[in-house]
């Protein structure tokens, strides 16, 4: 097992009604930025709950966090941050707003120019240097609620650029499985199939001896199969919302990669069609993450052949079996709505390839996944089998 350090200071309160503690959980004698996404915390009630928990603190609103948290939006609030002199920002949203919001916390007293947060991947260590925040999270998928990492689309430049650093941690976050009852399906299919891949970046790499990491990987791939297709169907029903909820928190909160060697070249890739082309984060990762496995199945085959057997209960050679595990892969995400081809977001697909490893050249991104074994050249092909 590799060497490491476990650090996770967020307070998660889970379960019905846990919003009525917000008023106990964000500091006393502080201005709050309320941030939110589109609006739909207004139809469901949410937006009602947290302003009746939050009586007697000084808020001001910030709404209009796009689904995937644009730069240029959130330089914005930044400006209202600074001239309101705002000292903790509470994120009610999904994962795109605890994103947005763990930009703002950076950005505010930043002391260079904001887009260099992301140009550069600045890493934020020192708590005294951003501004305190919080969540309420309404749409499980990135497991943003729990770890300290942000995604950023700069839309002037079509970039989507991660960021992070141990300072951005939220204070708490109140995970209430009710909340999904109102989400649209395809959310719900967007958060399963999410939350599955950030499990299959930690996991997909090769055999080693993290077997515990291994075991808890396993645990939160069958659970999401279990409960998936199901959640999407019957939201209301709390077995399957909170356990839903749960298995896209524990996918990346940082403990099943510690100890062990992770990829997420097929999140670099899914953030290039997204920044392109606007698709969902999670159909994404469904177009790129079995063309991955398939060009890079040398390097990845014993872990699939493991995945194939302990998830899919596959039997045969283990040529076979990890062969046979990608197809059951692709299978599960068409069962959660997913479509696996690029041509079956836009037509202008061709040159894709061309533009993403120009771009990864540009980056100095010339050696990605677990083994920095993912050339330029290897990119070219998962892309162009994506198409």
């Amino acid at each position: 097992m590799l060497n490491f350090e476990l650090y996770n200071p967020t307070n998660l309160i889970f379960g019905k009604g846990q919003i009525e503690k917000l008023a106990t959980l964000v500091p006393k004698n502080t201005k709050i930025l309320l941030a939110y996404g589109g609006g739909s915390i207004f139809k469901n009630g949410i937006h009602e709950q947290v302003r009746k928990s939050l009586e007697g603190f000084d808020v001001i609103e910030f709404g209009g966090i796009e689904a995937n948290p644009h730069f240029e939006t959130l330089m914005k609030a930044v400006e209202i941050i600074r001239a309101e002199k705002i000292n903790f920002i509470l994120a009610v949203g999904g994962g795109s707003v605890i994103d947005g919001v763990k930009f703002l916390s950076a950005a505010a007293n930043f002391e260079g120019n904001p887009i260099d947060i992301l140009k550069k991947r600045i890493l934020f260590r020192d708590v005294t240097k951003v501004v305190p925040f919080g969540t309420v999270l309404t749409l499980p998928a990135t497991g943003s609620e729990m770890n300290s990492g942000s995604v950023i689309t700069i839309e002037t430049t079509q970039e989507k650029l991660d960021f992070g650093g141990s300072a951005l941690f939220p204070k708490f976050s109140i995970c209430d499985p009710t909340v999904i009852a109102s989400l649209p399906k395809r959310q719900l299919q967007n958060g399963v199939v999410d939350a599955y891949t950030h499990v299959l970046e930690q996991y997909l790499t090769y055999p080693h001896e993290g077997y515990l990491q291994d075991r808890i990987a396993e645990s939160i791939l069958q659970t999401l199969i279990q409960v998936g297709p199901d959640v999407v169907e019957n939201p209301t029903d709390y077995a399957l919302a909170s356990n839903f909820m749960w298995s896209c928190t524990m996918a990346l909160n940082g403990l099943i990669q510690k100890g062990v060697p992770s990829d997420w070249a097929t999140h670099m890739i899914g953030h290039e069609l997204t920044a392109l082309y606007g698709i969902d984060h999670a159909r994404t990762l469904a177009v790129v993450g079995p063309n991955l496995y398939r060009v890079m199945f040398e390097t990845k085959k014993g872990k699939l052949a493991q995945y194939g057997k302990r998830i899919f209960n596959l039997t045969g050679s283990d040529d076979e079996i990890a062969n046979e595990a990608i197809n059951k892969t692709v299978e599960f995400f068409h069962i959660m709505g997913m479509q696996t081809k690029l041509s079956d977001y836009t037509k202008d697909f061709e040159k894709t390839a061309d533009f993403i490893v120009t771009r990864f050249e540009e980056r100095g991104w010339k050696a990605l996944g677990e083994k920095q074994n993912i050339t330029l050249e290897k990119v070219q092909s998962i892309v162009e089998m994506s198409y």
